[in-house]
């Protein structure tokens, strides 16, 4: 396998210490189309699980992953896009999409599996979720890519932002 100049960059960087590897020129929608794999394996594996303890540790990877992947999409990655693109409607569509899921995370983490609803609600979130995906991945990703935007550095500030966000929700998470 040939060395680009960026790998040999970024192993320098890491020889130096500056970073870790995989964290330099993280692209930002490569980070985000990995958290959107990452959850929907989390809602395949809850549609399999059999035992109550097994949906409670899903329900909350879940939760966990689209708290932080929605908040770092609101503060980082949708305001770049908005200035870059002057398209406001798919971003203001996503923004009401992802209001839906906070509501649907909120009521899930009040609740307790086996309780009414429960795994009907993780579900409904789910589908809402693969949902938003989709248009995401197919209109506003691509929009996206057709700009100026220097996807790498915003996917260093989301990168960043993430591991920032995660430290006290997955110690919360924990308890």
């Amino acid at each position: 396998m040939a060395t680009t100049a960026k790998t040999k960059a970024t192993k320098a960087a890491v020889r130096k210490g500056r970073t870790t590897p995989g964290s330099v020129g993280t692209d930002a929608i490569a980070l985000l189309e990995a958290d959107h794999r990452e959850v929907d394996a989390y809602f395949d594996a809850f549609e399999h699980a059999t035992t109550d303890a097994e949906k409670k540790s899903l329900a909350d990877k879940i939760c966990l992953a689209l708290k932080v992947h929605t908040q770092i999409e609101e503060e980082l990655f949708y305001p770049a896009v908005r200035e870059s693109t002057g398209d406001g409607d798919l971003i203001d569509e996503a923004i009401v999409e992802h209001t839906g899921a906070k509501t649907l995370i909120a009521q899930i983490e009040a609740m307790r599996p086996g309780q009414p609803l429960y795994d009907a609600k993780v579900k409904v979130l789910g589908e809402q979720v693969r949902h938003h995906v989709d248009e995401e991945e197919s209109d506003l990703f691509p929009e996206a890519r057709q700009t100026q935007i220097d996807l790498e550095a915003l996917g260093d500030k989301l990168a960043a932002r993430k591991a920032e966000l995660m430290a006290p929700l997955a110690s919360e998470l924990a308890s």
